[in-house]
């Protein structure tokens, strides 16, 4: 698919093209304008062949999120739009390919999230029921990089949120000390860590979880440090795969949700691909 009248060769490595397809819908903004849902309007204008529209949402996500690497290459590439058909998404042959491709891939991780919400009426397979003491849970979607914060509701869960979300080098299924991975299975949060207490790379604080839990132990799995943290104060969000097997938020998406952890209670489930399921069944 490409995009006709002016840009028909932009293709954003299978990101920007993809827009129409994605369908992004006014319903995922959210109060807060959070990257994703500036992102969106900047993909939205893009679709429709609005070029300079286009340009100016990417300049108002700038001002908002001045550390946001993947918007300076959208902008880049908008701009070199208007001289001539660009065929890929970062027209910088000169360029970093592996910084490009992490750019790529997050780009199309957002976009999915866009076109995939979670359905109303559906919850992860693993959180039917909380108890009565945990306010919140998190759910963790290691495939679609993307993390799930839902409320208790008379023992029900009800969705809150979701935000984007860097995991470990190596994939999921963490295994042993050093192996880059992130975990699969059910954690919960083990203390706070506030950002005097860390250096800048972990942004504006960190949640340790409780791997290794009692199933992975029995398992033989080891390892320690498993943290959800923020980015360090020179990067808005980093790839989709880039941490050495923590969860890690962009530090505004991380301040928001350290409000609602509940230390030693609030559950973190972390699969490789979340199975979703009404809540009669």
């Amino acid at each position: 698919m490409d995009l006709q009248r002016g840009i028909s060769n932009i293709l954003l490595a299978g990101a920007l093209c993809l827009a129409s397809a994605f369908g992004l819908s006014p319903a995922a903004a959210r109060a807060e304008q959070s990257a994703d849902a500036l992102l969106g309007k900047v993909f939205e204008e893009i679709e429709n062949n609005r070029l300079d529209q286009a340009l100016i949402q990417v300049e108002a996500l700038l001002r908002a999120k001045p550390n946001f690497r993947l918007a300076y290459l959208i902008k880049g590439d908008l701009l070199l739009a208007r001289g001539r058909a660009l065929k890929t998404f970062g027209n910088a042959p000169q360029g970093p390919s592996e910084r490009l491709n992490d750019l790529r891939a997050e780009a199309m991780a957002r976009l999915r999230a866009y076109r995939d919400r979670p359905p109303q009426d559906q919850v992860p397979r693993y959180l039917m029921q909380m108890r009565e003491d945990q306010r919140y849970a998190i759910v963790v979607d290691n495939k679609r990089s993307r993390l799930y914060l839902y409320q208790n509701e008379n023992g029900r869960p009800r969705f809150v949120a979701d935000y984007y979300i860097s995991t470990g080098k190596r994939g999921g299924e963490k295994t042993r000390e050093g192996d880059e991975k992130t975990p699969q299975g059910v954690y919960h949060v083990t203390a706070s860590l506030p950002r005097k207490k860390l250096s800048d790379f972990y942004g504006s604080g960190a949640f340790p979880i409780s791997y290794p839990n009692e199933w992975d132990k029995r398992h033989g799995r080891n390892g320690h440090g498993i943290w959800l943290h923020g980015t360090p104060s020179d990067t808005y969000s980093r790839a989709p795969r880039a941490s050495n097997g923590c969860v890690v938020l962009a530090n505004a998406d991380l301040d928001a949700l350290s409000e609602k952890l509940q230390i030693g209670l609030t559950p973190v489930i972390i699969s490789e691909q979340i199975e979703w399921l009404s809540l009669d069944d």
